[in-house]
């Protein structure tokens, strides 16, 4: 299938509660690309390797679709092996970075991206932020969270009824700047005009139960920046305990 068009939106706030935005939003859609970070690592710091992260893997996931002949697109598996080459190359610089700059130790970066291609999309992630696809009035998860909690989750140790109320929801079991190598989980899925795909920070999933996203995406759809600050609007209402990034695209016909 050719190229579908692609409508882009976002938007990144820092909360009510954190002084500072440690998020990262970063996109090219003329190539497809759309990727979200969550910093870690106290002031000034998180900041810095949301932005290195997000700022390389669009960058260069842009460069990668730029040279292939006009008109081709990449496969699946070629796609996937971007992903991992630039997520790693990010990783590489955040580990770099705060080896030069002890204001910047310690710091480090969870991570989700999305590369359409054709009829289908590449979902990266790294973390707990998230890809949910809203289809024909339905809102469904692409990404499972790197997280302790998920893994209780997955053993059965908590319902998702508990794991809303642990005290354990940021605790990431994965994320960019902690070890020299990290792990990228991809998955590939179809891609149908009409569709939405929302990446976005624990900050709004956090706030937000699946059923109030699928009813203000049900409700603004067609807006894509009225969307996005919805979903901001209502994280905040609800306490905005932690930074509120939100990339909202539709995939438009051919």
């Amino acid at each position: 299938m050719t190229n579908l068009t692609l409508h882009v939106a976002c938007l990144t706030d820092s909360g009510k509660v954190r002084p500072h935005n440690e998020d990262s939003v970063s996109q090219r859609a003329e190539s497809g690309v759309l990727v979200l970070a969550d910093g870690m690592g106290g002031y000034n710091a998180g900041e810095v390797a949301s932005a290195l992260a997000t700022e390389m893997v669009a960058e260069g996931l842009h460069r990668r679709r730029a040279s292939l002949p006009e008109g081709a697109l990449p496969s699946p598996s070629m796609a996937s092996a971007w992903i991992t080459e630039q997520v790693r190359s990010a990783n590489s610089a955040i580990l770099q970075r705060a080896e030069q700059d002890a204001s910047c130790a310690g710091m480090g970066a969870t991570l989700v991206l999305a590369m359409f291609h054709g009829s289908t999309v590449s979902i990266g992630h790294v973390g707990d932020s998230r890809v949910y696809r809203y289809r024909r009035g339905q809102l469904a998860p692409l990404t499972r969270d790197h997280s302790l909690l998920e893994e209780q989750i997955r053993n059965g140790l908590l319902t998702r009824e508990q794991a809303r109320d642990s005290h354990n929801r940021n605790v990431v079991t994965r994320a960019l700047g902690v070890e020299p190598d990290v792990a990228t989980e991809i998955g590939v899925f179809d891609v149908r005009p009409g569709d939405l795909y929302l990446l976005c920070s624990d900050g709004l999933t956090d706030m937000l139960d699946d059923e109030t996203v699928a009813r203000t995406l049900s409700e603004v759809q067609h807006d894509l920046p009225l969307a996005v600050s919805n979903l901001v609007q209502l994280a905040n209402d609800c306490g905005g305990r932690d930074n509120i990034s939100v990339i909202l695209a539709r995939v438009g016909g051919a």
